[in-house]
């Protein structure tokens, strides 16, 4: 079974919050913090709009990794 992954480098996020007005059901990010991932591995039909926060990250502190297809 497919799908993907959200993962951040806390070390590079500034908590802008361009992911949260994107995604607000997959990332968090609370005053003066830095990102939460509310739903690491969210549904496939999710991944447009997880795609955009990510792209919207200014600090590219967003990424998306492909779960492996194990054939099971």
């Amino acid at each position: 079974m497919g799908g993907f992954r959200i993962e951040a480098d806390l070390d590079l996020c500034q908590g802008h919050a361009m992911c949260e007005l994107e995604a607000p059901d997959y990332f968090r990010v609370p005053k003066r913090g830095k990102v939460e991932i509310v739903d690491p591995e969210p549904p496939e039909d999710a991944r447009d709009e997880v795609e955009r926060a990510v792209d919207m990250c200014p600090t590219q502190a967003l990424f998306i990794k492909e779960k492996e297809d194990t054939g099971q």
